[in-house]
């Protein structure tokens, strides 16, 4: 079966995405022209808005797991100056719902994390704040605190 959905982010950071996949336990597939996934729409699920059934299964850059050849894979397919993410939760992705979060949540909450902290950090330096970061042990939350003396 085909279940082939978006991850509800739009990725304009690659370094941003390479960063997190280190954290996700994935690998970043710089190049990588398809990724894995049930290979063909039997139409029991709908396709993603903008996409064809030709479209399925082609991108720009792939995120697996590394070392599982069996996991099936995100894909990144370039559209005008972001990424849209794709993966088939068939089957938990044979394992990639692991790693990513059922929905992609974790995969998610890490990019905009990660680009959060990014541009707070280019922020502060531009701009003579110093900068930290924490995390709140009760809700795990990031804290990001600039200050200029």
């Amino acid at each position: 079966m085909s279940h082939i959905t978006t991850i509800n982010v739009e990725i304009r950071d690659l370094e941003a995405v390479k960063e997190i996949c280190k954290e996700l336990g994935l690998e970043f597939r710089e190049g990588q022209r398809s990724y894995r996934w049930y290979g063909v729409s039997v139409g029991d699920y709908p396709i993603p808005t903008g996409f064809t059934k030709s479209d399925l299964g082609r991108c720009d850059h792939a995120i697996g797991i590394k070392g599982n050849s069996k996991s099936y894979e995100i894909g990144l397919v370039k559209r005008g100056d972001a990424y849209i993410p794709l993966f088939d939760f068939w089957q938990g992705g044979f394992g990639l719902e692991e790693r990513i979060g059922p929905g992609a949540k974790k995969f998610t909450e890490a990019y905009t994390r990660a680009v959060s902290v990014k541009t707070a950090r280019t922020f502060a330096k531009s701009k003579g704040f110093s900068y930290t970061e924490k995390v709140d042990p009760e809700t795990q939350e990031t804290i990001l605190v600039l200050r200029k003396y």
